[in-house]
């Protein structure tokens, strides 16, 4: 009997444990935080999450995901029950997030909450009347001043300007991404303009636009700001002393380091208005996404990510301007957080709307024509404002599923007719009966080949049928391709058309596969002939270029046509010849790409004819050289007739995949000049993540694509082969 009441207490001890252990074993998992921090701010977070899981116990699992994916990835995990439980972004992608389901609101907001921030960062995550995040940091442009040069700052734009003169040879006053509309608004907000008007219609219009894209062309003409500024190349100008201020964010420190002595002030006045430079403002915030907003444990996470504790930390490890209505004694001694915080007061809160995301590659695009193509501002400006209203014009209208229904249940139906004809006919059965044990040994091969392959691929195509933003779209049959396929209701060669970028698509394919052929086929006779000295090593040289990944060879190239600091621009000064902007014109961008892709794809084509040339008979060469054939003749008459059949599935390769060349065109010349050397596509990339997502119309673009690809292999195949018969 003790037995059995000692028993019964052993249970109700280990079952009173389980209860108490149950929501400790529900929250087992860590919690999931994403990010794109790098560098010091990486560190910072990783430290203050560290912090967190000392303090409370929640473990706390790190994702950083690079910037240019981080939107895409958000939007394909989250909606799904995927993805973190907290985030941290940028505030104008917020918007976007709200309309598809990504971000939730805040739970527990009260006035002491609202009180630790600004009340410009808060409005900046507020989004009908709720908030969607906690700020954490202000980011936005100021002036870099490298002490070694510049003593006094000017306070004005035109001052700053002016130091042309006073400064060693071949220094800049000023450097910024010139051609990057973010850096431009603030020059754009000076002259009193905007880049989207408060009733959504494109602003980047109009006297202000003009005057403030017009200051900028003479900068650079006048040798006041560098043309085709990069990123890299602004850091390397002002950290070389060879510029003596730079218009940059704080993520700039990071770059600088020690190599500079340097100083941030706020941003000069424009002389001609009077008013201040004003940037764009944009406040980093922690987000919950719906499955976050269930569990507590995140909504601790997120304040304290937003806490005191934390903003020391990452202000002073990460360098980040903290969004605190106060900040802490020690930060504001610090000069650098202090003139951050100073100019935030006076920036532009960026609008986080769809339609201002729009307005970022017209605009950009505009700006790019005028300072480096020189094309007159407002008619540069006028165009996107164009292009503008077409990106944002409204979707097609719903239509009805039943005739396509009609037409897959009539296929569907001749299809079970056909096999049921052949059954009725006796030579299905014994013919599938002796196909079965086949069938078997392949049969997980093609489900793979089936879920990995076909079913995205139908999927892709599916949506092709459909329209309107991701989660709320809608079928609407073949209305994307007939708008494909119309030009849009414009000319049919109006810029951008599918007609007029079919066409640069051709002529990049021919001119590519010409190429790759005849470089190709030069260098693999002459590596295959015995005579030649080193030829183990030419082989290895030559093929490096293949071997290396094309993205990494298109930055390279690209850097190598830069119009001050390139190779190829230095190469051309050394003969005599000025060196000129390779992205100006469409004929010297296509070049670029051109040379660029020419370089990846030769070694391919030798290495096929160095593989093809050994199946040529010795003895027929030989006989052919006793009768009195010329190298020439024999080269032409037997050795090309010989190869050119295992020549030709290499040549229908290299055009797939010339034609889909995404990375050289988007990399190198990226389109420029406006748009004209994109090709397919790059096009159908361009409407599904910069054009407002707009995926069943980039799908359409991508069917097209494969139809033009089926049907230009089947031709390519079928003159080969008449060609290969008639040669042999």
């Amino acid at each position: 009997m003790s037995n059995i009441v000692r028993g019964s207490r052993l249970v109700q001890l280990v079952a009173a444990l389980l209860v108490l252990a149950l929501p400790r074993l529900a929250h087992a998992d860590p919690l999931m935080l994403w990010h794109a921090y790098r560098g010091d701010e990486k560190k910072a977070l990783e430290d203050v999450v560290r912090d967190f899981t000392h303090d409370t116990g929640t473990p706390v699992q790190l994702l950083q995901v690079p910037h240019d994916a981080y939107a895409t990835k958000l939007s394909a995990a989250v909606p799904r029950g995927a993805g973190p439980e907290v985030f941290i972004d940028s505030h104008e992608r917020f918007g976007d997030y709200l309309d598809r389901g990504i971000v939730a609101p805040v739970p527990g907001v009260n006035a002491a909450l609202r009180a630790q921030f600004p009340e410009r960062a808060l409005s900046a995550v507020e989004q009908k009347g709720k908030l969607y995040g906690l700020p954490l940091a202000l980011k936005c442009l100021a002036l870099y001043v490298n002490t070694n040069l510049v003593q006094h700052v000017p306070d004005t734009l035109e001052g700053i300007a002016a130091l042309k003169g006073k400064l060693p040879k071949g220094t800049y006053p000023l450097v910024y991404e010139a051609s990057d509309m973010y850096f431009h608004a603030t020059l754009l907000h000076a002259f009193g303009g905007r880049q989207i008007n408060p009733d959504g219609s494109f602003g980047f219009v109009g006297p202000a636009a003009v005057r403030s894209v017009d200051l900028v062309h003479s900068f650079i003409q006048r040798g006041v700001v560098p043309d085709e500024a990069t990123g890299s190349l602004v850091k390397d100008l002002f950290v070389s002393g060879h510029a003596a201020t730079a218009m940059e964010g704080p993520w700039f420190a990071s770059d600088l380091g020690k190599r500079v002595p340097y100083r941030v002030v706020e941003l000069p006045e424009l002389a001609q208005t009077g008013k201040p430079l004003q940037p764009y403002l944009t406040v980093e915030a922690a987000a919950l996404t719906p499955n976050g907003a269930k569990d507590p444990r995140a909504l601790a996470l997120l304040r304290y990510l937003a806490g005191e504790k934390s903003a020391e930390v990452r202000a002073h490890i990460g360098r980040q301007v903290v969004a605190r209505a106060k900040l802490p004694a020690a930060l504001e001694q610090d000069q650098f957080i202090a003139a951050f915080a100073r100019q935030a007061k006076t920036a532009v809160v960026m609008p986080s709307s769809a339609r201002m995301r729009a307005t970022w590659e017209p605009a950009t695009r505009a700006l790019k024509k005028v300072l480096q193509s020189g094309v007159a501002a407002k008619p540069a400006l006028g165009e996107a404002e164009r292009r503008f209203d077409d990106v944002m014009r409204p979707p097609p209208p719903p239509a009805s599923p039943t005739p396509i229904l009609i037409v897959v249940g009539l296929l569907c139906l001749v299809g079970a007719g056909f096999v049921l004809q052949r059954a009725k006919s006796g030579r299905l059965g014994p013919e599938l009966k002796r196909s079965m044990p086949a069938y078997a040994w392949i049969a997980h091969a093609v489900i793979a080949v089936g879920v990995l392959v076909l079913l995205p691929i139908g999927v892709g195509a599916a949506t092709a049928l459909y329209a309107g933003q991701p989660g709320h779209m809608y079928y609407v049959g073949f209305a994307n391709f007939w708008s494909i396929l119309t030009a849009r209701g414009g000319p049919l060669l109006a810029h951008g058309s599918f007609y007029l970028v079919l066409l640069v698509t051709l002529l990049w394919t021919v001119a590519n596969i010409v190429l790759h052929v005849l470089i190709g086929f030069f260098l693999g006779m002459l590596l295959s002939r015995p005579g030649l000295r080193l030829r183990p090593l030419y082989r290895v040289l030559l093929i490096v270029p293949w071997a290396v990944p094309s993205y990494v060879t298109a930055l390279a190239w690209k850097g190598m046509f830069s119009r001050q600091f390139g190779a190829i621009s230095a190469l051309l000064k050394a003969m005599g010849i000025e060196p000129f902007s390779w992205w100006a014109r469409f004929p010297t961008a296509f070049a670029a790409d051109v040379a660029t892709n020419v370089w990846l794809g030769f070694p391919f084509m030798m290495v096929v004819t160095l593989g093809a040339l050994t199946a040529v008979p010795k003895d027929v060469l030989e006989a052919a050289e006793v009768d009195g054939a010329t190298r020439w003749q024999r080269l032409r008459k037997v050795t090309v007739p010989m190869v050119l059949p295992m020549m030709l599935p290499a040549v229908l390769l290299g055009a797939i995949w010339t034609f889909n060349m995404f990375n050289v065109v988007f990399l190198v010349s990226g389109g420029e000049p406006d748009g004209t050397t994109d090709i397919l596509v790059s096009e159908a990339y361009r409407w599904a993540f910069t054009r407002q997502a707009q995926y069943g119309y980039a799908a359409a673009y991508s069917v097209l694509i494969f139809i033009l690809l089926a049907f230009g292999s089947k031709m390519m195949s079928r003159i080969g082969r008449t060609s290969a018969g008639g040669a042999i």
